[in-house]
């Protein structure tokens, strides 16, 4: 069950208070579309790429089939063994039948057009991944890192879950249907943020315009790259069955912003949800500084700890970002799933900050551990124990 934490020192900026609710604080998308912003996307969430604060949310958490979004998880794997020297740009890999055949030129669907029998860079296949969105190079990369695709996946998978990609599942390296397959929007944009972050010099070539491969050159998918707004990424996708979606990235407004729409009906009408999504982001908030990178936001009791509560910091600082206009309707409460368990390891992520307009969600933002908490001794719980029976967990 979860339970409202006490609020650190805010500052000048938010009237917060220390409250305690019975119940878990719900995260609806339609609270924040009512304060500011529409979309006709079914699945939507704008978020801040410093912090990972979210700045509007519909249907963020909803289980949706990622399409060629998936391509996205198959780049982090890619680009973390090259990193780690598991894998050289240079290496080549060949050019199946399954690859030629599900995802190259018979297959009728997004391809680089490569041929049956060839051996390819590492680097080009990515480059046709990112831009060509190419089903054959990203067959290609799973069976040539992991023999096969289903091996591949599985990869992915761990991947993801070390990431704290909580909601999602991979079958395939494409993105091809599959029922068993699925995601969420708020997953999308933290895989985007991870790519942006973790492989900065690779990150350019997601803003590449076109790419030629077998004489055939073919645009970036990203149709929002034209339209001088400062975008630079990530991934567009499509199926019959999922609709078309996009998880766009812009430093437009002087920050960097994360977005994700999914399930319209168009080309055109991604383009048009996304852009107006971003651009909303970008001009309709003033920046308020709210919590130092560090700084402690609040505290979370731990149950049977060697100290009663853990300190709760922001993934770098945290700013407030206001439609403008609204300063004096700010207010903010902690939440967590009580009660905390030791050990808790200092980077834990263990609760969340939600900043509310005239009581409507406007934003939240996830919250860690500022230290480690080990296990107390037993007298440190006989003394929860029996404050636990008396009063049950409050979270104080």
């Amino acid at each position: 069950m979860a339970r409202d934490g006490m609020i650190g020192v805010v500052g000048h900026a938010l009237r917060c208070a220390a409250i305690i609710v019975a119940t878990t604080l719900a995260l609806p998308g339609s609270a924040l579309a009512q304060v500011s912003f529409e979309t006709r996307a079914p699945f939507a969430l704008l978020m801040d790429h410093e912090s990972g604060t979210v700045l509007f949310q519909k249907e963020a958490d909803t289980a949706m089939e990622p399409a060629s979004m998936a391509k996205l998880m198959t780049v982090a794997v890619v680009l973390d063994m090259v990193k780690r020297g598991a894998l050289d740009l240079d290496d080549q890999f060949f050019i199946s039948e399954n690859a030629w055949r599900t995802g190259g030129a018979p297959s009728g669907g997004s391809t680089m057009f490569a041929e049956l029998g060839s051996q390819i860079s590492v680097d080009d296949l990515l480059h046709s991944v990112i831009i060509q969105s190419g089903n054959d190079a990203a067959i290609a990369l799973a069976e040539g890192i992991a023999g096969s695709e289903g091996a591949f996946a599985a990869i992915m998978n761990e991947m993801a879950r070390d990431i704290g990609l909580e909601d999602s599942y991979f079958t395939n390296a494409s993105g091809l249907p599959d029922p068993d397959m699925y995601t969420t929007a708020r997953d999308l944009a933290d895989l985007g943020r991870y790519i942006i972050r973790e492989f900065p010099d690779y990150y350019p070539v997601f803003s590449i315009q076109e790419f030629t491969w077998n004489n055939i050159r073919q645009a970036n998918r990203n149709g929002l790259l034209e339209l001088g707004m400062n975008v630079d990424g990530l991934k567009t996708g499509h199926t019959n069955s999922a609709g078309y979606g996009i998880v766009v990235s812009t430093t437009d407004g002087g920050r960097r912003l994360v977005a994700v729409v999914h399930g319209l009906q168009s080309v055109n009408e991604r383009n048009e949800a996304a852009r107006s999504l971003i651009t909303w982001g970008a001009r309709a908030f003033e920046r308020i500084p709210a919590f130092a990178d560090q700084a402690i936001v609040g505290y979370a009791s731990v149950y049977g700890g060697e100290e009663g509560r853990v300190g709760l910091v922001g993934e770098g600082s945290i700013d407030i970002y206001l439609p403008r206009g609204n300063r004096q309707c700010l207010s903010a409460n902690i939440t967590y799933n009580a009660p905390i368990l030791p050990p808790v390891e200092a980077g834990d992520r263990l609760a969340q900050l939600n900043v509310l307009c005239d009581d409507q969600l406007i934003q939240s933002a996830p919250l860690y551990a500022a230290e480690s908490v080990g296990e107390g001794d037993i007298v440190r719980k006989a003394t929860d124990a029996i404050f636990e029976l008396a009063f049950g967990w409050i979270g104080v």
